[in-house]
């Protein structure tokens, strides 16, 4: 049974709900996406609209992507007059984004669901050149580990995976009483901006790295050559400039890249 669009919408521990309400913290987040007029924008997980609306003002037009049936109706109630706002009802994973930028690069924002927040992110890596920029609201110790350098006890498989493809910028924290219900953990706002085309690892090598940084952090105890012993055979990584003694978190993203060319 559908809720009627004048009630208070409950939050839904299944999809993650957690809405955002902080006025001065909403208009911070709109500030640092600074949305324009004429601009390709694509908002995941709207939720009761708090990041929406104000952008939807400033854009003119918004194209959000939600899966809680519910919500549809309270949003577009609440666009009408700010300016024109398409809902997609689904799950973000089953939508194609390319199929979105039909006229240029689109700009995506969302306050993702903490639940499936890293799926989300390699969904967008994989259309990363139908995407301008990026800025999310994730649970802090996932940008913490979006940004984190080589040597750090949190750089891992999504740090090295992101770092290739994208600039990582957190940029404002977040704490739970900005939210309805408040999360259990502190949230941080990121920008994650694509590298030029030329600049990425060349598409068909995509398998080859995400086997080998599987495999590498997969048992990042061990030495690369331990680790790796079923995917590259130490002379291989030794080859590649790369100490097999080392472990996976010693690495800069681009060795990843020189082990994913010796397969």
């Amino acid at each position: 049974m559908r809720e009627p669009a004048h009630s208070p919408h409950v939050p839904r521990k299944r999809f993650g709900q957690h809405f955002l309400h902080d006025a001065g913290l909403i208009e911070r987040i709109v500030q640092a996406i600074a949305p324009k007029p004429g601009q390709a924008l694509v908002e995941i997980g709207p939720g009761e609209g708090a990041l929406t609306m104000p952008v939807l003002r400033r854009a003119g037009h918004l194209t959000v992507i939600e899966l809680d049936r519910d919500l549809a109706p309270r949003l577009h109630a609440r666009a009408e007059g700010i300016g024109t706002l398409d809902v997609i009802n689904a799950d973000v994973l089953g939508i194609d984004l390319g199929a979105l930028a039909s006229d240029g690069p689109v700009r995506v924002i969302g306050n993702l669901p903490y639940n499936i927040s890293t799926p989300i992110l390699f969904h967008c890596l994989d259309h990363l050149d139908a995407i301008a920029d990026m800025h999310f609201m994730l649970q802090k110790e996932v940008v913490e580990r979006m940004a984190a350098e080589p040597g750090s006890k949190v750089y891992g498989r999504l740090s090295v995976m992101l770092q290739l493809s994208c600039r990582v910028e957190p940029l404002l924290d977040v704490p739970p009483g900005a939210f309805r219900p408040p999360p259990k953990v502190d949230s941080q706002v990121v920008r994650l901006t694509p590298l030029p085309r030329e600049a990425r690892p060349a598409p068909q090598l995509a398998p080859a790295i995400e086997r080998v940084v599987r495999a590498a952090f997969g048992q990042r105890r061990k030495t690369l050559s331990n680790a790796l012993g079923g995917v590259l055979p130490a002379a291989a990584i030794e080859a590649c400039g790369i100490d097999p003694r080392q472990r996976a978190e010693q690495l800069a993203p681009e060795a990843y890249v020189a082990l994913a060319k010796r397969l």
